[in-house]
């Protein structure tokens, strides 16, 4: 990617030959204008409304005024423009409706840490991306606002939750976008968009203020990006502590944006072709692992084939109570202190509530007992190797629509909650079935986020219908660095940036 040149009255096309950074610099050097970029960005993503849908929210006058303010030149971002994902990064005064049309009625009371940070770092806040309704999904599918189309295939899912996200970059409307993930939500879109995208450990980037972490500690902030240096100084700008975190990870010794400059340690890393929920896996995920297993070994990593590191199947139940729990306890928040009756939310999302709802509080705590067993199982294999290589996804991107409940399933979930019977039908194996059926097309993902371990999805490979299909890297505990240098390596080797989505 070009990190220097004249730029006069630059256009698209000029546009996204640069990352964020890259942008950045020409803002410094008074080769463009904040107002420029801006004006490109939201053009693009005008352009491109109707056929992906990846922003549902814009703050354009924001922006407009942000533009015409000073930028500091040790602002690592200053002047790009940027979009907030629509769940969890509030930006105090706009609505952030997480995905739920009743929710966004609710402006948000504060600006959350991450959001600060990001406006700190100069970057121009213009809109907010698609989610699904309170992330729970991996396709960004809402009934709000519509679902997220891939801009490689636009029959096919851009993967979720930060699905928006990942639209809005791989169609070029920014090279960089706000993310979060909780269960894969930054790594999934990123292996069906072409992206890269790196899941932080646990306590390295804060939540708050309004909550202390997000689903016991499992989910974590951040962006995707079109190219890995973006990602290592946005966790510059992320990573840290704030008075409020229950708890933080120690500073690294260097930026993670200098550590890229030097290549990592020759590692050790293992590999698994299965699903840990033992449902199919395409030919084409299995041939992008074996794609980006070659090319590790060619680099001089040590590679091997290894069993599981972990209980897979047990692992999902885990995740699945956890998430259920939180579910039941987000709906009666919001109908107690918003007034949100069943009828405004989702059907999925009410059913998902009231199984929640029937976690009593010892299963919960076995529960997140069996999370610690998790990550010591990991641990063990990362006395090992240093890395676990997996696909991110067990498929190419889904079509749109794939994962919907049927209207009838619905209609028994309806009466099922109604008499309270939800406790015993998820002990079924109807519903265990339902449950790998969803799970089934991103079974790799939530390793990394029980057991705190930062992950990344990284885009070395496409199919043959030119769709793209990322492979993921699990690290163990304060790994990030080593994550982003491996991540360097090898976009060097097998450089991503100027591969296009047709749109």
């Amino acid at each position: 990617m070009p990190k220097s040149a004249i730029i006069q009255g630059m256009q698209f096309n000029d546009y996204i030959q640069f990352d964020g950074l890259g942008l950045a610099d020409l803002v410094r050097r008074g080769e463009v204008s904040p107002g420029e970029l801006l004006g490109i960005a939201t053009t693009r993503a005008d352009q491109t409304h109707s056929q992906i849908n990846a922003v549902v929210r814009r703050y354009d006058d924001r922006a407009r005024q942000r533009v015409l303010q000073p930028f500091s030149p040790d602002q690592p971002f200053a002047g790009v423009p940027f979009l907030l994902k629509d769940l969890f990064q509030e930006w105090q005064g706009v609505p952030c409706s997480w995905g739920n049309k009743a929710h966004a009625r609710a402006l948000a009371p504060v600006t959350s840490d991450v959001v600060r940070r990001w406006v700190d770092a100069g970057l121009v806040i213009f809109g907010a991306t698609n989610s699904p309704e309170f992330g729970s999904r991996n396709v960004t599918e809402p009934s709000a606002f519509g679902a997220t189309r891939n801009p490689w295939d636009l029959s096919r899912t851009s993967g979720g939750s930060s699905g928006g996200a990942g639209s809005a970059v791989a169609a070029g409307i920014l090279p960089v976008a706000g993310a979060s993930d909780g269960g894969g939500s930054i790594r999934i879109p990123a292996a069906c968009n072409g992206l890269f995208g790196l899941k932080a450990g646990r306590g390295r980037i804060s939540v708050g203020p309004m909550a202390a972490e997000g689903l016991f500690g499992a989910a974590v902030p951040g962006v995707l990006s079109r190219s890995v240096r973006d990602s290592a100084a946005m966790l510059d700008v992320l990573q840290g502590p704030e008075s409020h975190a229950p708890y933080w990870m120690p500073k690294p010794d260097q930026s993670y944006l200098s550590a890229i400059a030097q290549p990592p340690k020759r590692l050790r890393i293992g590999f698994s072709t299965e699903s840990p929920t033992g449902t199919p896996v395409d030919p084409q995920a299995l041939a992008a692992l074996d794609d980006a297993a070659k090319l590790l070994a060619s680099m001089g990593h040590h590679v091997e084939q290894v069993k599981l590191p972990f209980d897979g199947k047990q692992l999902s139940a885990d995740f699945l109570t956890a998430w259920f729990s939180a579910m039941a306890m987000l709906v009666a928040e919001l109908g107690r202190t918003e007034g949100l009756k069943p009828s405004d939310f989702e059907p999925d999302t009410q059913a998902l509530a009231a199984m929640g709802r029937t976690v009593s509080a010892p299963e919960l705590m076995t529960c997140l007992e069996r999370w610690h067993a998790h990550t010591m199982d990991l641990a063990r294999f990362h006395a090992q190797y240093d890395m676990w290589l997996s696909p991110t996804i067990s498929a190419p991107p889904l079509v749109i629509g794939a994962l919907n409940t049927p209207p009838a399933l619905h209609l028994v979930n309806k009466l099922l909650s109604g008499l309270g019977l939800f406790g015993l039908v998820r002990q079924t194996s109807f519903f265990q079935s339902i449950v790998l059926k969803n799970m089934g097309w991103t079974p790799y993902t939530q390793l990394a986020n029980l057991t705190g371990r930062p992950a990344m999805s990284v885009p070395l490979y496409w199919t043959p219908e030119g769709l793209p299909l990322g492979v993921q890297f699990v690290g163990g505990v304060n790994t990030e660095a080593t994550l982003l240098q491996l991540a360097a390596e090898l976009e060097q080797a097998r450089p991503w940036f100027g591969r296009r989505a047709p749109l």
